[in-house]
């Protein structure tokens, strides 16, 4: 095999991209909720790992879904607290 076998010549639309991101998201809250972590969404999940992407920018899709399949329940935990306290803080603003 050579790599021009693993190229594909058919991109996905923006809206195919974003369902499957989606869908991946939902498999990872799925996941969580396995492990006993009942109220995680894939919004959760999603949230999270773009948060890192405001910085940054968009990354290549590979390196999206890296981040979503690798993500651990305490990254998204700490996420989840630290979003909490920055929303409580622009309040006392």
């Amino acid at each position: 095999m050579t790599g021009d076998d693993f190229e594909t010549t058919e991109r996905l639309s923006e809206q195919q991209l974003n369902e499957t991101i989606e869908e991946l998201c939902r498999s990872k809250a799925d996941e969580f909720r396995m492990l006993g972590y009942d109220r995680v969404t894939g919004a959760d999940v999603w949230n999270c790992v773009s948060d890192k992407y405001a910085k940054t920018g968009q990354p290549q899709l590979h390196q999206v879904v890296n981040d979503i399949l690798s993500l651990k329940i305490t990254t998204l935990m700490n996420w989840m607290t630290m979003s909490i306290y920055r929303k409580d803080a622009r309040f006392e603003l």
